[in-house]
């Protein structure tokens, strides 16, 4: 006989109640109980946990286990039939494991960036709709200094971003400064059909290349030496200028090497350049898009003959 049961059968012979009176004495014990061990676990946790984001995730654990264990003392006095040490352990895992399955996802996260590193504290990356620059690395998250969002070219927002850890198997992550450290950047450039394309790519080839010529010996030599972990083949790290056409004209793309958190800076310092340069250029105007209208009585034309809107 367990001590429980003994305990019971004194209970009765003492007080001479019945079995109902025993179940639901010792249930106000087990919520009291229940109820004691949180305040008391609070209290502990609050004075030798300094973060409170990692006393909110520590406070959920502690209420989770002892919650479902309690629920489990309860079922086990109320309903019959649960008996046996292997089926209450096995529902006492079961019910854990459905309980903490945030938080046990979550650490197995941060075990896998710290194994995997897919990424580290000062990287700038994507997870889902989250991204910016990761500035530490918990048990139960990750801590972003988010960028984007309301904010363009990638600049920060000033927001500091928590970031559950088990996202990472859940959404590809990307990484700005784990291959080579430099990403490729693009600015388009229309001119009119009239304008001197040729003289305008001229132009912008020189102007690219002159922001950019410092980059590529650099970009290569990361590329070497990151060769045995990727196999990152590009055919030319040199900036080049795209040509193709819009509907407002010929449109010119100058695409070039620059480090991520550059790319504003880049980007204004370029465009200032090239705003620059093509205000030299007579024969060379910028596009914007234009509607023409063809009035029926202006220059009327022959009957039967076609009539052009353009």
């Amino acid at each position: 006989m367990n001590p429980l049961n003994r305990a019971e059968e004194a209970f009765h012979t003492t007080f001479g109640t019945s079995p109902l009176v025993w179940r639901i004495l010792l249930s106000v014990v087990i919520v009291l109980v229940y109820a004691l061990v949180r305040r008391v676990s609070r209290r502990i946790i609050a004075g030798t946990v300094d973060d409170a984001a990692s006393r909110f995730q520590i406070n959920k654990v502690v209420t989770y286990v002892v919650g479902f264990a309690s629920l489990l003392l309860l079922v086990n006095l109320w309903v019959q039939g649960i008996t046996g040490l292997a089926t209450y352990l096995g529902l006492l895992s079961a019910g854990i494991a459905i309980s903490l399955q945030d938080p046990l996802t979550n650490f197995a996260g941060w075990i896998y960036i710290l194994t995997r590193r897919p990424f580290k504290v000062g990287d700038r990356v994507q997870l889902g709709q989250f991204q910016g620059d990761v500035v530490d690395i918990r048990m139960f998250r990750f801590i972003l200094l988010e960028i984007g969002n309301w904010v363009h070219a990638d600049q920060s927002t000033g927001r500091v971003v928590h970031v559950p850890n088990g996202l990472v198997f859940k959404n590809p992550v990307a990484n700005y400064d784990e291959a080579f450290g430099y990403i490729w950047n693009e600015l388009e450039v229309t001119v009119t059909f009239e304008s001197n394309w040729r003289r305008a790519k001229e132009v912008l080839t020189r102007t690219v290349s002159e922001h950019a010529e410092k980059l590529s010996p650099d970009a290569q030599q990361r590329i070497d030496e990151a060769a045995d972990t990727f196999h990152i083949k590009f055919a030319k790290l040199t900036p080049v200028v795209w040509t193709s056409v819009a509907d407002s004209g010929v449109k010119l793309t100058m695409r070039y090497l620059c480090k991520p958190r550059e790319r504003r800076s880049s980007s204004s310092a370029m465009w200032e350049s090239v705003l620059a340069a093509i205000e030299a250029l007579p024969d060379v105007h910028l596009a914007f898009p234009t509607t023409r209208v063809f009035h029926a009585t202006e220059n009327p034309m022959p009957k039967g003959q076609p009539r052009k809107v353009e």
